[in-house]
């Protein structure tokens, strides 16, 4: 397991934009599972939507994309120099399921499909309780820092 203390030495993110609360397995350069606890008090409910407050599909597919990010970096030694990050760089057929809303617990599925040069891409799932909420492909690019 990875609490969030270690989750804030592994990605560049910060509150509001850290969209992982914890990683419950991880198997590097496989697959991880991650947690989001959704709360009322977070500050895209405002807006979206005020009278009936529903998280944003962009932000899902975000918190799949950190979660990705954290099996990149904890597989650093396969496929990842030290002075290096992956960088978000496409989704392809995202599909929104369910809702998700405050009081929800997000579980984030990512498995590591390929690595191809600087190129990664990981297929996630995120469920609620048993139900699929989202599911997408992901693409990441390797850059140097």
């Amino acid at each position: 397991m990875i609490d969030i203390h270690e989750i804030l030495t592994l990605l560049p993110h910060r509150y509001p934009f850290l969209l992982v609360d914890r990683v419950l397995e991880i198997e590097p350069g496989k697959s991880i599972v991650a947690i989001k606890n959704v709360s009322f008090n977070e500050p895209f409910f405002k807006g979206h939507f005020p009278n009936r407050p529903i998280m944003p599909g962009v932000l899902i597919l975000e918190a799949m994309a950190q979660t990705s990010g954290i099996l990149a970096v904890k597989s650093r030694e396969s496929f990842m120099p030290e002075k290096s990050i992956f960088y978000f760089a496409g989704i392809d057929n995202a599909r929104f399921k369910r809702v998700v809303k405050p009081g929800d617990q997000m579980r984030i599925e990512v498995e590591l499909d390929r690595i191809k040069g600087d190129y990664a891409k990981f297929k996630g799932n995120v469920y609620v309780e048993t139900q699929l909420a989202c599911s997408a492909d992901l693409t990441s690019v390797r850059r140097d820092i």
